[in-house]
């Protein structure tokens, strides 16, 4: 089932639940900060404020990307924000003891920097308990051989408390395929990772091409090992792109997933909110979802 949200405006959802209520975070553009909504139905959601307010902060605007996970008691928060000092993206993290907040800033500043600009943080946690941190090395500080500027997908190893990396970073994998790498202004993009796993098998979503069009779109890749080699699946992706004009389901991109409170495997992303107008006012949408025949498909 589709559900369409009333949350406008923003990007990037991503969706907590705690004690029956859906908590939900995104990329908003009328604060320095990060707010937060609730629902219990998925559909209807109630904005109740700032949870982390960064206006006198490390950084100064993009505060993009919102992503919380549960962790030995504690809400953790990784982020996106522009740097003051020398406006490159930078990744941050904060602390709430309630998915509500308020959230803490840890450092007032990067808690990864690998001397380039990195968006888009996600937390995977193993069964074994080791930490994984995906996120993408983005185009704006990224140039290849052929003077393209390409957004990456890496990961590395956390910490217990996810505040700090305990490894050298590796990249998976980058824009290389017609379906993920259309260019806009000289860029392309691989970003916005979100991990899985079923019977031994690491299923990676990520959102590729210009988030702002119609061709932003959900891709898959799989490998056996959270490190990698992972392999796109070209042979069904992307696994969620733009509908025909007219229907409403343009640009899907920067997907999460949670359960519900009966357990069923729900998905999150925005799609755009004028399709006939492209930009960064985009909704949250909510589809059903299951890992199946290899593969992770969406019943609308």
């Amino acid at each position: 089932m589709l559900i369409r949200t009333n949350v406008t405006n923003i990007g990037d959802p991503f969706i907590v639940l705690e004690n029956n209520v859906f908590y939900m975070y995104a990329t908003d553009f009328d604060v320095q900060g990060f707010k937060v909504r609730k629902s219990t139905n998925l559909k209807d959601w109630e904005e109740i404020g700032t949870c982390l307010d960064l206006s006198d902060s490390w950084a100064y605007k993009d505060f993009w990307a919102p992503e919380v996970i549960k962790n030995e008691g504690k809400f953790y928060m990784h982020y996106t924000a522009r740097r003051k000092k020398d406006s490159s993206l930078r990744m941050g993290v904060a602390i709430a003891d309630n998915p509500a907040g308020p959230f803490k800033d840890v450092y007032n500043g990067p808690f990864i920097d690998y001397n380039y600009a990195s968006i888009d943080g996600h937390v995977f946690i193993d069964d074994d308990g080791k930490h994984y941190f995906y996120y993408s090395r983005d185009c704006s500080e990224n140039i290849n051989y052929k003077g393209e500027h390409i957004s990456e997908i890496c990961v590395t190893l956390l910490n217990n408390d996810l505040t700090e990396v305990v490894s050298e970073p590796i990249i998976l994998f980058g824009p290389d395929r017609p379906y993920d790498s259309i260019v806009f202004e000289n860029e392309k993009w691989n970003e916005g990772p979100f991990v899985m796993k079923k019977g031994g098998v690491y299923y990676l979503t990520y959102s590729a091409n210009f988030f702002g069009s119609r061709d932003y779109c959900i891709c898959l890749a799989k490998a056996n090992n959270p490190l990698g080699p992972f392999e796109k699946c070209d042979n069904v992706n992307p696994i969620l792109k733009c509908k025909e004009l007219g229907e409403d389901f343009a640009g899907p991109g920067h997907n999460m997933f949670f359960k519900d409170q009966n357990g069923n495997l729900k998905m999150a992303c925005h799609i755009q909110t004028d399709e006939y107008h492209p930009s960064g006012n985009r909704k949250a949408i909510i589809l059903d979802a299951k890992i199946a025949d290899g593969t992770i498909k969406f019943e609308f």
